[in-house]
């Protein structure tokens, strides 16, 4: 029996993940346990929930693995300085000694963290995965295909932004790749700057907010900012950024060049030229990982697509991949940003150093179903510690219940089984809610997750209805909720027909489809589809909702407020739905009304920063 310990630290989403004898047993991010969202420290809570949850010690590890080389990064840092000499010097000092004191020496600082979770840990070789072979690995290893081409596009990991791997079997390499300072990732997250949205955290709000504009500034970008070639390869000017040299994304060239400052983040309002801005950022990475997929495909003539890395979790990107019929099938690891990485440094290193028999599964991610969860006892402790007040029903009248509530338009905390392992909620740290209200995405977001109105929910469908809601065309299915699809067109209202002076955020007036709570402005939607054999309480629900109202979906959207981690354990659930005007919660089978209770409602929005 090999256990190996992947961890992912020290930059954001910090997160461990367990392989025994090659499958994934257990895997989380740091930021669950300890409320921080995308928290980079060590991530000591998941490991300590890892060796409980498998019964048993650090001794038990075979081998540890980070998920990135932290020499090479040193290296280019160091690279990059010279090239932008005599700038940055403040910049590159500060990042000197961040590295001097903490990751150049990062082998005896895993290693003295790791005593702190046991005195006992004797030190074992501890290896290291370069960063986009630890992506790419968690994307192919994890995925139902015996051979592939692997895309994985980030910020920057080491050297690389970009790479092209092919994988066969147990082995994967990178054949192609593009290096710092050339990086889609970072021109996504200088437009997220630029739009006032927090780097590493809202690139989502940029993507989510492009459907309100036209991509008019999209030649603009193509002309002075990028320079895409035909094959995907691509140079940045950086005569207009500034995150080599500073501690900013952007310059003032870069802002001369539109004509507006930066957005205030707290009070700045949203323009139609924020939205314009977006739109047109949006169709330029979507134009540029449409030619390195092409590119890809017609060089190394391989079937299968596998996607990893941050620009990974563009779900409308993916769709337009998939809608190309470039690849027969293509398939996206759910935890596509750094806390994947955990998991893919694992992988690679029992696949390809270790040289194992790979046998493809269907099921390898567990429906990512791979944290904590908690039994009866446990929860019920924890109702009766903070005086709550609640009913434990049976499977049965639990569904019955729930989906009558949801029907007559409450707003569902649902908290069961093991928590999801990345951004995504699946079924299992959800607030779910009727598709069919128009006033439910405005009151959800305004009024539960306490967020800017324009963002859209996702849909989770029955799986064997999936087409009848939405057009699946070339996807099967999308149990991650990493790819959009349009709304069937028998479900549009008016046949799309918009006046032609609505604009902007005045499009959230328009009702467009029967289930206008999950359809963007745009008429698509992030599609989730639940399928019984991956999660039977949750298939079941929508199904009994089905039953009552015809419609097998539901709103889907994390259990969280904003700049909150998604919820975790019991207590974490308690107090979000007594900090927000949720109207019930469900714990396993434990029934809450929030008019039943009697604790205070709680301050709870003042917890969390914006993010």
């Amino acid at each position: 029996m090999t256990y190996i310990l992947g961890i992912s630290a020290y930059y954001h989403d910090s997160a461990a993940a367990l392989i025994k004898d090659g499958k994934v047993v257990s895997a989380v991010q740091e930021e669950r346990f300890t409320r921080i969202k995308h928290d980079k420290s060590f991530p000591y809570k998941s490991i300590n929930f890892i060796l409980e949850e498998n019964n048993i010690t650090l001794n038990h590890i075979n081998t540890i693995v980070f998920y990135e080389k932290p020499y090479l990064k040193f290296k280019r840092l160091l690279k990059t300085y010279i090239e932008f000499f005599p700038k940055g010097l403040d910049f590159f000092l500060s990042s000197f000694v961040k590295f001097s004191q903490k990751k150049i020496f990062l082998e005896r600082d895993m290693f003295l963290n790791l005593r702190k979770i046991d005195p006992s840990f004797k030190k074992k070789k501890i290896r290291f995965i370069e960063h986009h072979l630890s992506h790419a690995a968690s994307a192919f290893y994890s995925s139902p295909f015996k051979e592939a081409l692997v895309l994985t596009l980030d910020g920057v990991g080491e050297f690389t932004t970009a790479s092209i791997s092919v994988g066969n079997e147990n082995k994967i390499e990178i054949v192609e790749r593009i290096e710092f300072p050339h990086s889609i990732g970072l021109l996504y997250s200088s437009f997220t700057y630029y739009l006032g949205f927090k780097v590493n955290s809202g690139e989502y709000k940029v993507m989510g907010l492009a459907p309100y504009g036209t991509p008019k500034y999209k030649k603009i970008i193509l002309e002075k900012i990028i320079n895409l070639k035909e094959d995907g390869s691509f140079k940045l000017n950086m005569k207009y950024f500034n995150y080599c040299t500073g501690l900013t994304m952007i310059n003032k060239n870069f802002i001369d060049l539109f004509g507006v400052e930066v957005r205030d983040p707290e009070n700045g309002k949203l323009e139609q030229f924020h939205m314009d801005i977006a739109a047109s950022i949006q169709a330029v990475i979507e134009e540029a990982i449409i030619k390195i997929a092409r590119y890809a495909k017609e060089k190394y003539e391989y079937k299968n697509l596998c996607l990893a890395g941050g620009v990974a979790l563009n779900c409308v990107a993916n769709a337009k991949i998939a809608d190309e019929e470039i690849y027969d099938e293509i398939w996206v690891q759910p935890a596509a940003g750094d806390a994947g990485g955990a998991l893919g440094c694992a992988q690679a290193y029992w696949f390809n150093n270790l040289k194992n028999i790979r046998l493809t599964s269907q099921n390898y991610m567990k429906g990512s179903y791979l944290g904590p969860k908690f039994n009866e006892n446990e929860i019920e402790n924890t109702l009766k510690k903070e005086g709550a007040i609640y009913k434990k029903l049976s499977y049965k009248d639990l569904i019955s219940t729930v989906a009558n509530e949801i029907n007559n338009q409450m707003s569902i905390g649902w908290f069961q089984g093991r928590m999801e392992f990345g951004p995504r909620a699946l079924g299992n740290r959800s607030i779910l809610a009727d598709p069919r209200s128009e006033k439910m995405q405005t009151n959800l977001n305004l009024k539960i997750k306490f967020r800017e109105s324009f963002r859209p929910f996702a849909p989770a469908v029955l799986l064997e209805h999936a087409e009848e809601y939405f057009e699946m065309k070339n996807i099967k299915t999308s149990p991650y909720m990493l790819l959009v699809r349009n709304i069937n067109k028998k479900l549009s209202i008016s046949n799309n027909d918009i006046p032609e002076n609505i604009e902007g955020l005045d499009l959230l007036k328009i009702k467009t489809s029967t289930i206008p709570a999950v359809t963007h402005v745009d008429f698509s939607a992030r599609v989730q589809t639940v399928d019984k054999k991956e999660n039977e309480k949750f298939y079941d629900l929508i199904n009994e909702f089905n039953k009552i109202t015809g419609c097998p979906v539901l709103v889907n959207t994390s259990f969280n407020i904003r700049g909150e981690p998604i919820v975790c354990n019991p207590k974490n659930a308690l107090d979000c739905f007594m900090g927000t005007n949720l109207d019930v919660l469900v714990i396993e089978n434990f029934l809450l009304l929030k008019k039943d209770q009697k604790k205070p409602k709680i301050d709870y929005k003042e917890k969390f920063k914006l993010d």
